[in-house]
């Protein structure tokens, strides 16, 4: 029988990341002050490891490496050993993984990097095996080395950290210009060229979701009326919610297809690629009408409220690939399962539709266990499409096979809450019960909005970044802010409740205050007080999510039309400023802040709505609205049934703005020109169609 090993340091922490380390007999320290000072008392380089709960080859590397005694042992003696949650704490993320770009070219997680004790690195690679094989050194023999390096040659290796130091702090030289329309142009030209025009996506595999392509995209189309340019949304998304990296049993996104076609996923599900693709399949619906995007938004949001909502209304990470040591294990079927779960006819019907057998060949299926496949749909016409769905049988089915699945044996779930991932899950929401009309997403949004104001801000009114276990705790970053800052702006819109606006504006103000880089315009990812690293790194790139400073872009935006705030629009040039030289030469890399770009550059709307919510007239100028692909605007209710309505202390300019004829009444006004009120929703509409 095997001896019970004793816990390390991560034992004490939150981290569902740490904590699966916490019995590793590495000897591990969690990042902090206790760690550096002992690499420097014992003249020791440090050894840190950056991953997060539901990444694959993080496990693979623990099994491999940090679960055996032989690396473990070469591990404790040759280094300070500290393990980082990326998700928890992506302030130090960011630096390293920088590091780790700029000196292998290449990037990923599990991340390595071996540094001195006053973090300077000179080492840097993502998943090492044990021992050398697939063209990569192993634990083995870079132990040894690096240790070799730090005795006999620590001048050299002083050297060259510094360098690396000195590189990661030099800003990029460029020449900025302003951006405009043309820039919006090349983007376009430049995702259409690299489209693949048989599965959709963009490139070849993998292929990742990347949601801001889309929501580029149908503002691409709705500014030009480029038809090309939705019909890469729709060939896309159809592919996808029919594909493998759609779950169709069980609803929800996988992370990404290992494959062109979206069979082969890497099983994992992450909290913000169900927010993003929720949003984007709400989009792609006012845009079209077509219900097949409604649902599969409302299937999206069945598997978070299922699955990934906590008790007290925030939302967990992550869910893992793998189970019982398996990647995908859970969600792969036999035919004779299948047969012992369902009707010969439910049976015969489900493995014709989502069963391949040309597909078994393909690269990528040789990890698929024989005999197993993975449930999806093969892509075809719109005509085959709606016969197929809707086939009353096919739900019926689904909710057998579901049933049995429940059984299995779940894989890993990371139940931390995470302030900005929250955000981004409350807007899609906020923006689900707008478009949809269902009251069921306005009151989840409102619950986990309220459990983040009251469990996940200081006394100060300052935000944290991590829940779990009930603390709180890490201080906030630009993507906490900026995420939560759209959510009040969604929810306001959802709810017309004026304290969302101006909890929106406090979190603005505390952004501003605490992350604005008033040199180079934008905003740090950490706050001027936090904890000082190697460098204070700024996120611009749009990347798996947004970055904090694109969404931040947006916001300002909003927020000045709304408030009529002159200052508000000013500081959004300067966030403006901060991408004008990386977005001018390589567009695309920056999909959402030219979302922004989109509304700054206009056209761009302000709708005032005034009336009284619980008449027939108000619901039926929200409900047009709403269903309505009109994305650069902003809308604000005024209460015509209140003496002093709540929001003209936000928005002063709404006093002149009444309900006339006792009915709903919209005052519409683009680029700084406004029409005449109406109480017409038709002409509402055509008033913001209207090219200005």
């Amino acid at each position: 029988m095997a001896e019970e090993r004793s816990p390390n340091r991560l034992i004490y922490e939150k981290s569902p990341y740490l904590l699966q380390h916490a019995f590793n007999p590495v000897d591990w320290h969690p990042w902090g002050d206790e760690a550096f000072a002992k690499a420097k008392q014992e003249d020791k380089p440090i050894f840190l490891s950056i991953g997060y709960s539901t990444c694959h080859w993080c496990h693979v590397m623990e099994r491999e490496s940090f679960e055996d005694e032989e690396v473990a042992g070469l591990l404790n003696d040759t280094f300070v050993n500290i393990k980082v949650d990326r998700e928890e704490r992506p302030d130090i993320d960011a630096v390293y993984m920088k590091v780790c770009q700029l000196m292998t070219q290449s990037g990923g997680w599990p991340l390595t990097i071996i540094m001195t004790p006053d973090k300077k690195p000179f080492f840097a690679a993502t998943y090492i095996p044990r021992e050398t094989k697939y063209g990569r050194a192993g634990m083995l023999e870079i132990i040894p080395i690096m240790n070799k390096l730090w005795q006999t040659k620590r001048a050299d290796v002083l050297s060259a950290s510094a360098e690396i130091a000195q590189a990661l702090r030099q800003p990029a030289e460029s020449k900025a210009r302003n951006l405009g329309e043309e820039t919006l142009h090349r983007a376009y030209r430049s995702l259409s060229a690299s489209f693949d025009r048989t599965f959709g996506g963009f490139g070849q595999a993998p292929k990742f979701p990347s949601p801001h392509n889309f929501f580029f995209l149908l503002r691409y189309w709705k500014r030009t009326g480029d038809i090309q340019a939705l019909r890469i949304v729709e060939h896309t998304l159809q592919n996808m919610r029919r594909g493998g990296i759609y779950d169709q049993i069980g609803f929800g996104f996988h992370r990404y297809s290992t494959d062109a076609r979206w069979i082969v996923p890497h099983f994992e599900k992450m909290l913000y690629d169900q927010a993003l693709m929720a949003m984007a399949y709400i989009e792609l619906y006012q845009a079209t009408g077509n219900k097949e995007y409604e649902n599969t938004a409302r299937e999206i949001f069945t598997y978070v409220l299922r699955d990934m909502t906590d008790e007290q209304g925030g939302f967990y990470c992550a869910e893992d690939a793998d189970s019982e040591g398996v990647e995908g294990k859970f969600y792969l079927w036999t035919e004779k399962e299948i047969r012992n779960v369902l009707t010969r006819e439910e049976a015969d019907l489900f493995l014709s539709l989502y069963r391949h057998t040309d597909d078994m060949a393909m690269p990528g299926m040789a990890e698929i266990p024989a005999g197993h496949f993975i449930p999806h749909l093969k892509p075809s016409t719109e005509k085959e499409r709606e016969a197929t769905e809707t086939l009353s049988e096919m739900e019926t089915i689904r909710k057998k096979l579901f049933a049995v699945r429940e059984k299995r044996v779940h894989p890993h779930k990371d139940d931390k809450i995470l302030t900005d991932w929250n955000g981004l899950v409350i807007a899609a929401l906020a923006r689900g019960a707008q478009v949809l009309d269902e009251p069921a997403y306005a009151k989840a949004a409102v619950r986990a909005m309220d459990f983040i104001i009251q469990s996940m801000q200081t006394k100060e009114g300052r935000l944290l970044h991590r829940y779990r276990d009930n603390q709180s705790a890490i201080e906030a970053n630009a993507n906490d802010y900026a995420f939560v800052i759209w959510a009040l702006l969604e929810l306001y819109e959802a709810t017309f409740q004026t304290p969302y606006l101006s909890k929106a504006l406090e979190y603005q103000s505390h952004l501003f205050d605490h992350f604005r880089d008033d040199k180079g315009g934008g905003f740090f990812f950490t706050p001027d007080d936090a904890q000082e690293l190697l460098t204070r790194p700024k996120e611009l790139y749009d990347g798996a999510i947004p970055s904090g400073n694109s969404i931040a872009y947006s916001n300002a935006l909003r927020l000045s039309r709304i408030t009529g705030d002159a200052d508000m629009e000013r500081r959004a040039d300067e966030i403006n400023k901060a991408f004008r030289a990386q977005a001018d030469a390589m567009p695309t890399a920056f999909t959402q802040f030219l979302c922004g770009l989109d509304f700054s550059i206009g056209p761009s709307s302000e709708v005032i709505i005034s009336g009284n919510m619980n008449q027939t007239d108000t619901q039926a100028m929200l409900r047009a609205l709403r269903r309505s692909f009109t994305p650069n605007k902003i809308v604000i209710f005024r209460p015509a049934n209140e003496a002093v309505p709540d929001i003209e202390a936000l928005t002063p300019f709404t006093k002149s703005h009444p309900a006339i004829n006792d009915q709903a009444t919209v005052y519409v006004c683009t680029n700084f020109t406004c029409a005449l009120p109406t109480n017409d929703p038709k002409i509402m509409i055509d008033l913001l169609n209207t090219k200005k």
